[in-house]
């Protein structure tokens, strides 16, 4: 069976009480970094971002937007990775100093990640957990451990040869069962997982890779959904941003400039409006 990229499965240990996911990325990630020129650390980082994103964003059971954002004192002082219950996925990072770096606390330096969720009905919620752990998987299971008190692990895996990332976890379900039976559920799945090859999980089949990996075990595979990359940035949102300019001020802009521009950071697109398009905000001024 042909690998297939771009994917997110979902699958149930029936009768462990834990649930997996496994996610493989390739044009989604691609299309993320390509307008950007980014060193190969930080390139990787990223791809570990947006794998994580998707394993996050598969966790919860809403309809609405996850962002997951690294803040630290490092080279990169910024990286973020927005998805959707759709994932729909982009990504950026910003870098205050040039690096060869590839380490998460080489780039990142002392700082934490911030997790913020806005469901679609709802209050929004954020979580902020320091960026103490060697690794981002290592970081993510520690946001769950005080976070969410759920036991959680993840695996992260890139291939720069080809511009893939792939990530799997593993997740105790909350139930009012025998505690120690389930945790030790959990790490014998945890240790099995351990036994992933990074040149399996870019190259095996998601089907065929279960089975080599929980063969003994109950699993239950659910449809895969797809992942793509989709920038969010659009003109009404530029004009919403240019709204709140003071009229003076936006008035002067065109007379100076001709028009203004709006650059996405994210997909690098330039949106330009000309002071037709402007002219109701500039009138704000004269009412």
């Amino acid at each position: 069976m042909t690998m297939q990229t771009d994917i997110l499965n979902r699958y149930l240990f029936d009768n462990l009480h834990a649930r997996g996911e496994l996610v493989n990325l390739s044009q989604t990630f691609q299309e993320i970094v390509a307008p950007h020129n980014y060193p190969s650390g930080i390139k990787n980082l990223l791809g570990e971002l947006v794998a994580a994103t998707c394993l996050l964003t598969a966790t919860l059971k809403f309809e609405g937007e996850i962002a997951v954002q690294l803040q630290g004192d490092g080279p990169i002082g910024y990286m973020a990775v927005n998805g959707n219950n759709l994932q729909e996925m982009r990504g950026i990072a910003r870098m205050s100093s040039e690096t060869d770096a590839t380490s998460l606390q080489d780039l990142i330096g002392k700082g934490n990640m911030v997790i913020t969720i806005r469901p679609k009905n709802g209050e929004p919620y954020q979580g902020v957990v320091a960026l103490e752990e060697e690794t981002l998987a290592e970081c993510l299971a520690h946001y769950f451990e005080v976070s969410e008190q759920i036991p959680t692990k993840i695996w992260l895996f890139t291939d720069e040869n080809t511009s893939q990332i792939a990530g799997t976890l593993i997740q105790l379900l909350p139930d009012a069962g025998d505690k120690a039976q389930q945790e030790a559920d959990f790490d014998h799945l945890c240790q099995l997982t351990n036994t992933i090859k990074s040149d399996e999980i870019f190259s095996v089949d998601s089907q065929e890779l279960l089975y080599r990996l929980y063969h003994q075990e109950e699993v239950r595979l659910f449809e895969p959904q797809a992942i793509s990359y989709k920038c969010s940035c659009s003109e009404e949102k530029c004009l919403n941003a240019i709204s709140q300019i003071e009229p003076s001020e936006l008035d002067n802009i065109i007379v100076e400039q001709g028009s203004v521009s709006m650059t996405c950071d994210y997909c690098l697109t330039t949106y330009q409006f000309k002071r037709p398009q402007l002219e109701q905000f500039i009138n704000d001024s004269k009412h």
